[in-house]
Formats: structure tokens, C-alpha cells, sequence
């Protein structure tokens, strides 16, 4: 592994925009995917750079409150896809954005992302898990993984989960990079935060920049409850995940430099795809957004 200390700018630099002259709606951008050492690129990169232009395209105060995506085909690595924003419509409390993502000239990513002003309302919270053990007690993933081989794991994937992601992340229970650690419960929790502090992003406020961030890391695990309980490692040989469809609700808004506890559940596995949903809360247990996903996992 590389002797470079980890950072968070793989995420800055794929949520980073270039205003382009659009083709089919309203506005357009594009962005380019980030190293992987997968044959795909990451689907978070997809859902945060949507999120981005959809946020860019807003102009009245209002915040993104909610994400619902479609993956239509893989994303090439390394490579400009192009997001045309649709206005849908424009209220005085909230709004609208339909977002295309094209590449080689053809679809391959849909969501439709909505957006308010906000008003004085009561409030409530989700329960903190509050029997999880603190992320200073637990392995980072390159702790883990530094004495640790097998199964399909290459150099360049050990790497990438110990300090490719922009994202320092220590699981509980254990990881399933090289097996599933601990019992085949259908749920975990993942301490996370960026490994230095996020950097400015052209367009973007730095509280637009962080609704980014949890679109762009919620991905990352959010099928791992559903590998947990079918006793699925990442490293399997010839295990084939990827993401079909994506919901994301934003409750609240909390800064990203401390880490955060993304508290995870498998729903259901059936006919080669499963459903996870995962909540995102701070350490002095404010809930801040909500994910649903379903994937396609397939052993063999």
C-alpha cells in the first residue's frame, strides 16, 4: 500500500462540477468518477454528483430534503458523465429536479431529488444506538486489513479499502472485507468520518458540501447487513453486488468533521437482490438522513 497518508479530496474532487451547454432539459454539468478497483465505478459518486448539480440548480435558500434514484448502467471509471437538470417546478416552500446522468451517449443514472425552504415544526429523533463501542476502540480498515489476505482481495482493493474511499470507517461488529466477522446478525453500525477536513467545492456551500458527502459515503456499506447475514465477504471469488435503486431523506443538517455512526439493517434477500437501510447520526445522537437501497448481489 501506498505511503501516502489517506484524504478526503477523492470525494471533493467527484462532487467538483463543470457547467456544460445542456442537451435534453434545463442546466447541465459534468463531473468525473473516481478511481476503483472495481470494472464499475462507485454508485455514491453517481448519487453525490447528481445531488450537486440538483443543488446547484436551486437558487431560492431551499435544502435538499430528499434523493430517489434509479442506476440504469454502469458508470466507466475515470470518466465524465454528463447531469441534465430538469426544473420540475418551483414553489414557495418547496421544489423540484429531475437529474439524468449520460455516458456514451446513453442513460445511466435517474433521480429525482426534492427541496425545501423549511418552517418551524416539532421535532424527533430516531434512538441512538447507545450500547455501539466508541470509533477510538475500533480497528480503522487499514488496521484491519494490514496483516490480512485472501479470498479475490488484490493489492490495489486492500488498498482502496484501507485509504481510497475519503472516508475513515470502523465497523461493528467486524468487517466483511475477508470474512464475515462476528454473528450473522442482520444488522451493524459503521463509525465514519472524512480522513482531513473537507475541502471547498466550486458552487457548493460548505452545508451543500456535506448533504454531498453522506449521498456520496452512505453507498459504500449499505448492502453489507445483507452480505452479513448470508455470510457473503466483499472478497468472496465471484461475488458480483451492485446498486438497482436508492432513497435518501435528509432530516437535519450536522457538519461532517466528526465522525458520525451510520446504524444498518438488512430487510430483506430474495431472487438475487437484497434491501438494506441505514440512518446516519452524530455522536451527541442528532438523526440527520435516512437511506434506503436495493442491490443486486449474486454469489457466483
Amino acid at each position: 500500500m501506498s505511503g501516502t497518508p489517506p484524504t478526503s479530496a477523492v470525494f471533493t474532487a467527484a462532487v467538483t462540477l463543470k457547467p456544460a451547454q445542456p442537451e435534453h432539459f434545463d442546466l447541465a454539468f459534468t463531473a468525473t468518477t473516481q478511481p476503483c478497483p472495481w470494472p464499475k465505478a462507485y454508485g455514491g459518486d453517481l448519487v453525490a454528483q447528481a445531488a450537486a448539480a440538483a443543488m446547484r440548480s436551486v437558487t431560492e435558500g431551499k435544502s435538499l430534503h430528499s434523493m430517489h434514484s434509479y442506476f440504469l448502467r454502469p458508470a466507466d471509471i475515470g470518466a465524465e458523465v454528463r447531469y441534465e437538470v430538469e426544473v420540475v417546478r418551483d414553489g414557495r416552500g418547496y421544489s423540484t429536479r429531475q437529474v439524468r446522468g449520460y455516458q456514451n451517449g446513453k442513460p445511466l443514472y435517474v433521480c429525482l431529488a426534492g427541496f425545501a425552504a423549511g418552517e418551524a415544526g416539532a421535532a424527533f429523533d430516531a434512538a441512538f444506538a447507545d450500547d455501539v463501542p466508541g470509533p477510538e476502540t475500533l480497528p480503522s480498515s487499514a488496521e484491519y486489513l494490514a496483516e490480512r489476505d485472501g479470498g479475490s482481495m488484490t493489492k490495489e482493493s486492500k488498498a482502496y479499502w484501507s485509504g481510497g474511499r475519503s472516508f475513515d470507517m470502523r465497523h461493528v461488529p467486524g468487517p466483511v472485507y475477508l470474512t464475515v466477522e462476528g454473528e450473522r446478525l442482520p444488522h451493524q453500525a459503521v463509525w465514519l468520518r472524512p480522513f482531513d477536513p473537507l475541502r471547498p467545492v466550486d458552487g457548493l456551500t460548505d452545508a451543500q458540501r456535506d448533504l454531498a458527502a453522506l449521498a456520496y459515503v452512505c453507498d459504500y456499506t449499505i448492502l453489507e447487513p445483507v452480505l452479513r447475514v448470508l455470510d457473503l465477504p466483499w472478497a468472496r471469488p465471484g461475488l458480483v453486488t451492485a446498486s438497482l435503486d436508492h432513497a435518501m431523506w435528509f432530516h437535519r443538517p450536522g457538519p461532517l468533521g466528526d465522525w458520525l455512526l451510520y446504524v444498518q439493517e438488512a430487510v430483506a434477500a430474495d431472487a438475487g437482490r437484497g434491501l438494506g437501510t441505514g440512518r446516519f447520526f452524530t455522536r451527541d445522537h442528532r438523526h440527520l438522513a435516512t437511506v434506503v437501497q436495493e442491490g443486486l448481489i449474486r454469489p457466483t
